[in-house]
């Protein structure tokens, strides 16, 4: 479970009053706190460092993640070893890289600081199914419009995977529309001038991970054989506007496992403690061992994993159309560099406040100066200049 998948103050709301007790179901409650351990730890057949989180729910006014400091973290496996976890940057670690093998039970294990024990039950890796391919294409949705449709398809031939859960990391590039290779920087209390403006802020790259709970099951199928649209992406979004890239995770989960995830999605997307649709409680696999009344939400989650990224350009789906529309207002703007009275009326306080705080950037070397949002000819100011080391053209 990741707490990216919901907004984090429903999801700090909803964790306060939708959590499960160790032994029982704890019901829903609105009008108090109660702290709970938060564990998102899923365990894959990727040889790697395994990765396991642990946080606190926290009370609506409070702001930030809490985390969980000074726990004593392992996964145990039924043939006798065990992999302890090491705390690294607000997570825990595995010390060693190790897989999740067939055939092999493992076990969570955590000791907190303040002495209480919490338990998985014991999970095993399910089926070993690949993503085939990552597709796209260009659809009229009825809701959405037209846009880009892509799916990510797979195919388990001995029918045994049927739950699946998805995350995707997207990425795409960048080209400002309103560049200048000139800029204007403040060299007095009312002066500025004129110098070449840097070239590596013409493009950029910006990396995004998903934030939603994504699954997909094929029980009702007669084959295990998985089409999921797993993103749309309006032609009206200026992500696609040049090259844009998608990397698709999928997790083949159990039963129980996609049972929780699915309950976990329908609270956060059930609009409120006032939606009729309320929720009542959310159980996961782990309990506290040595104290009733301690209370933990999460899922010890051994799942196969599989990933494939694939790119593709706007002018190879939408050829000869126009780019999708800039995500801020591009307009030039005018600026009268005085101070005192003009017509038209002077700027100049304006003009270098704007500056100053990196709100406009030149577009023109004339004078009076004309002058855009600063992210229409700066891309750095929202993004990364640094090519990523998987990017191709």
């Amino acid at each position: 479970m990741k707490t990216i998948y919901v907004y984090k103050i429903l999801f700090f709301l909803l964790l306060s009053t939708l959590i499960s007790s160790c032994t029982d179901a704890y019901n829903l409650q609105t009008n108090t706190y109660e702290e709970a351990l938060v564990v998102e730890a899923t365990i894959t057949n990727e040889l790697k460092n395994q990765e396991i989180k642990l946080t606190k729910t926290a009370k609506f006014e409070e702001e930030g993640i809490k985390t969980v400091v000074g726990a004593n973290v392992n996964v145990n496996d039924n043939k006798g070893n065990t992999y302890h976890f090491q705390e690294a940057d607000g997570k825990y670690i595995s010390e060693t890289p190790f897989k999740a093998l067939p055939n092999t039970e493992y076990t969570l294990e955590i000791s907190t600081a303040d002495g209480k024990k919490y338990q998985s039950s014991n999970q095993t890796l399910t089926t070993e199914t690949e993503i085939e391919s990552v597709t796209s294409k260009v659809i009229t949705d009825p809701k959405e419009g037209r846009g880009v449709q892509i799916n990510v398809k797979s195919y388990d031939p001995a029918n045994t995977s049927k739950y699946y859960r998805y995350e995707y990391e997207e990425a795409y590039k960048i080209i400002t529309p309103k560049w200048y290779h000139y800029k204007l920087i403040i060299t007095g209390p009312r002066e500025v001038t004129q110098v070449p403006n840097e070239t590596n802020k013409k493009i950029c790259y910006s990396v995004k991970n998903s934030t939603d709970i994504l699954q997909s099951t094929t029980t009702n199928l007669q084959e295990d054989r998985v089409d999921f649209p797993i993103r749309f992406i309006s032609d009206q979004n200026y992500i696609i506007s040049h090259r844009y890239s998608i990397l698709v995770k999928q997790y083949v989960q159990n039963i129980e496992s996609y049972t929780f995830y699915k309950t976990l999605k329908e609270i956060s997307s059930s609009g409120g403690i006032l939606s009729p649709k309320q929720p009542g409680f959310i159980n996961g696999n782990i309990k506290c061992i040595n104290d009733s009344d301690s209370k933990v939400i999460g899922f010890f989650d051994v799942s196969s994993f599989s990933s494939k990224r694939m790119f593709f350009n706007y002018k190879d789906l939408f050829p000869g159309e126009s780019l999708p529309p800039y995500y801020t207002d591009c307009t030039n703007r005018f600026y009268n560099f005085c101070w005192g009275f003009s017509d038209p009326p002077c700027a100049g306080g304006t003009m270098m406040y704007d500056l100053e705080n990196n709100y406009i950037t030149l577009i023109d070397e004339s004078t009076p100066y004309y002058m855009v949002n600063a992210p229409c000819g700066d891309c750095t100011i929202f993004s990364s200049n640094v090519i990523p080391s998987f990017w191709t053209e």
